[in-house]
């Protein structure tokens, strides 16, 4: 069974910049999604390979996760159809020697900036970038499918300003 074990954070400044080891522009479309059930996506990656995934939560910081590569004529067709889409450029990171995700969010979502790190277990320790604030791991306001059908750019101000304030974290373990 395919579980991923992941920490999402709101992004800070540009310091993470300073760490990109390669970058690949995404498209997603989501054929169906219920925040609170499965999620079903078409991504898209540079235009070139497109996947199928199935992604449901678990419990905690684990998800269910499915993905297949899919021809990327089906994929163009799927995302055409999607109702509900999202553009972003991921960069690769290397922080402290583990692989990070950043998420630079484009179109509706433009500005938005995402770190997100897969771990090997539940109990792994890690320490956070300072380019790191506000941890949304497990918050569905923040998933991806949430902000395919609520972009931040209809959230009323309000709302940006509180859900994106930084709280204080750990910098050691989880």
């Amino acid at each position: 069974m395919a579980i991923e074990i992941e920490r999402r954070f709101i992004v800070k400044g540009l310091e993470w910049r300073s760490f990109i080891e390669k970058h690949e522009d995404y498209k997603q479309g989501y054929l169906t999604s219920n925040t609170n059930k499965w999620a079903i996506r078409v991504r898209i990656i540079n235009n070139k390979k497109s996947f199928i995934t199935l992604k449901s939560s678990k419990k905690g910081i684990e998800n269910y996760e499915f993905e297949y590569e899919i021809p990327q004529e089906d994929g163009e067709s799927m995302w055409n159809l999607s109702l509900h889409k999202l553009t972003k450029r991921r960069y690769t990171v290397k922080y402290n020697n583990l692989n990070w995700v950043v998420d630079y969010f484009t179109g509706s979502n433009y500005s938005l900036v995402l770190a997100e790190i897969e771990l090997a277990s539940i109990n792994e320790s890690i320490k956070i970038p300072s380019w790191c604030s506000k941890e949304i791991t497990g918050l569905t306001i923040w998933s991806n499918a949430s902000l395919a059908q609520w972009p931040i750019s209809v959230w009323p101000i309000e709302k940006r300003l509180i859900e994106q304030k930084p709280k204080n974290l750990e910098t050691n373990g989880t």
